[in-house]
């Protein structure tokens, strides 16, 4: 089985691109599913059940969705291969544009879209900057000078990463990803392997529950800002 993870920022499109994408890869005959990590409520899993794929949901709820992706993408794997996929996508999230889901000999996408503002790039982590292939979104809605400086931005901050642009709505450009997808791997296990980047780092006395506002409140993993 094969596995790709993708991740982006909220409604940066990434459900529409791997439907897009899969939808090519079942043209060629593969069993396509999909792990979609959420982290409150999703409706895209009606979308991939109607696309006739393999669907399962996970909700982090109130814990860093990034440590919920790492603790359960194992799992993840192994419910693929009973279902005998040839495909798992793995798709989440990247709530705070500080997220690390991508794993060393996985294939990693990172979506984000056009009108997020050209100084974005440089406001995303590892999502980005460590993702072996990028998709701009939504280059429809802008003219071509803005494309071209937002993918020059992105360039900056991953300049290793192979870059294209994909319409979620008719699909340009999704034939070409799949294509990409086709030379991810074979995965038996994700035991042992390691992510490309270490997760954020956050365990403090808000974390477990603590609501009050004061230093003698703030225990644990805690970051203050230096005033003159």
């Amino acid at each position: 089985m094969k596995v790709v993870t993708v991740s982006g920022p909220p409604s940066s499109g990434k459900t529409a691109v791997i439907l897009k994408a899969a939808q090519a890869l079942r043209d060629d005959g593969l069993k396509i599913g999909v792990v979609k990590l959420d982290c409150l409520a999703t409706h895209d899993d009606v979308a991939y059940e109607k696309a006739g794929m393999e669907v399962k949901v996970g909700l982090s709820g109130n814990l860093c969705p990034d440590h919920f992706f790492i603790s359960n993408i194992e799992e993840c794997v192994e419910w693929g291969q009973r279902k005998n996929l040839d495909f798992l996508i793995s798709e989440s999230a990247g709530l705070c544009n500080r997220c690390s889901p991508h794993i060393k000999g996985v294939k990693a996408v990172c979506v984000i879209d056009n009108l997020m503002g050209i100084n974005t790039p440089q406001k995303i982590g590892p999502m980005l900057k460590l993702a072996d292939i990028v998709v701009i979104s939504k280059g429809d809605i802008v003219s071509q000078a803005e494309r071209e400086v937002f993918a020059f931005k992105v360039r900056q901050v991953n300049p290793k990463g192979l870059i294209f642009h994909i319409n979620g709505i008719t699909g340009q450009g999704a034939y070409e990803l799949s294509r990409l997808f086709m030379e991810t791997p074979e995965l038996v296990s994700l035991n042992g392997k390691q992510l490309r980047f270490s997760m954020p780092a956050a365990l403090c006395s808000y974390c477990l529950g603590e609501r009050r506002i004061g230093k003698d409140f703030q225990m644990g993993n805690v970051r203050k800002i230096h005033f003159v």
